[in-house]
């Protein structure tokens, strides 16, 4: 089966193509980050505008990068949320007109299920079960998976996902956005020790997060260094580094706390902060100490991307999956609501 995959969460705009046999055939993206970084963060009215304008010129650049005529698929699916509604509704709507105009069924596919698939396109992906960390600016959580759609809810941020953490610290430091990238940019400069702030929540049983205590005692030194004179590029670095390696730290104990709970040997993690390398080597370290192993994705494929959403949907697709009438756009969407697979 050949599914074309559109994702319009948020600020990235991205299509693509996969075939059930021979894999990824092709894929495009557009990030957003030049419009929204004037204001800081992402403007959902210019977001959803940005959207129309993109997708159809990326439509046409997947198709002929696959060397496959326009039209020539099985299926459309397109990310029906959690996100931005009106950037929802601009991939919804365009899905749901080609795949009327192709005569072929359109799906609208959790957009973190995407993420957490992202993995199998590699060459040695994870089997089930395992534990996934879901990282991201909007989402922190730690999620037993026994198959598609076979999600147990383990822990989850109460309040600032981690990524939403990275980007507040830098905005209160003066950095521009994206925060994430900045912070982990600095932080290689820092000096080890200079600064320790909390790890939230892990003094404590439980495998939910805490990032917004965090964040105030961030704001707290930072405020403190300006009020000393003391607001350097040395400063912003050591700051960035210790923040950094606080919530790198606890989202290490936090997924060896899982991976013991469950009884599970293997550990995913997923999303754009799955990118950050401190991370990465955190947890590789931490999952060969219990004799376990860690997946993720390609760094292409951790932030925003229609692969994940070709490769979600072609799963469902394949399984008889597809939407009724109408537009799917749920800016919230339990992952638990999710109808699980065939084993």
């Amino acid at each position: 089966m050949r599914v074309l995959g559109i994702e319009t969460s948020c600020d990235e705009t991205g299509v693509a193509l996969y075939d059930s046999e021979r894999g990824l055939l092709a894929d495009a993206l557009f990030s957003q980050i030049d419009l929204h970084r004037i204001y800081g963060g992402v403007v959902p009215e210019l977001a959803s505008r940005d959207h129309v304008k993109r997708l159809i010129p990326l439509l046409r650049e997947v198709f002929a990068a696959a060397g496959v005529a326009e039209g020539e698929v099985d299926g459309v699916a397109y990310t029906a949320g959690p996100g931005l509604v009106g950037a929802l509704l601009v991939g919804g709507a365009c899905a749901k007109a080609m795949a009327f105009a192709w005569g072929v069924p359109a799906l609208g596919v959790h957009h973190m299920e995407g993420h957490l698939l992202a993995p199998m396109l590699e060459e040695q992906p994870p089997e089930f079960p395992f534990v996934a960390l879901l990282v991201s600016g909007g989402h922190t959580q730690l999620v037993r998976v026994d198959g598609i759609g076979r999600y147990q809810l383990l822990g989850e941020s109460l309040d600032d996902a981690a990524g939403e953490a990275f980007d507040k610290t830098a905005k209160l430091m003066g950095l521009p956005y994206p925060g994430g990238p900045e912070i982990a940019r600095l932080a290689q400069a820092g000096t080890p020790g200079r600064f320790v702030f909390p790890r939230p929540m892990t003094d404590r049983p439980g495998l939910d997060f805490s990032f917004s205590g965090l964040k105030t005692a961030v704001l707290n030194t930072w405020q403190q260094c300006q009020a000393a004179d003391d607001a350097s590029e040395q400063t912003r670095s050591d700051i960035a580094r210790a923040f950094e390696l606080a919530v790198v730290e606890t989202l290490t104990i936090k997924c060896r706390r899982a991976l013991k709970a469950t009884g599970l040997k293997r550990l995913v993690i997923a999303g754009g902060v799955s990118a950050n390398r401190e991370l990465r080597h955190s947890l590789g370290k931490m999952a060969a100490g219990l004799k376990g192993e860690l997946f993720y994705a390609r760094p292409a494929f951790c932030t925003d991307n229609g692969a994940m959403i070709a490769y979600a949907g072609c799963q469902r697709l394949l399984a008889g999956q597809q939407d009724q009438a109408g537009i799917q756009a749920r800016a919230r969407w339990p992952m638990e609501e999710l109808v699980p697979l065939n084993a």
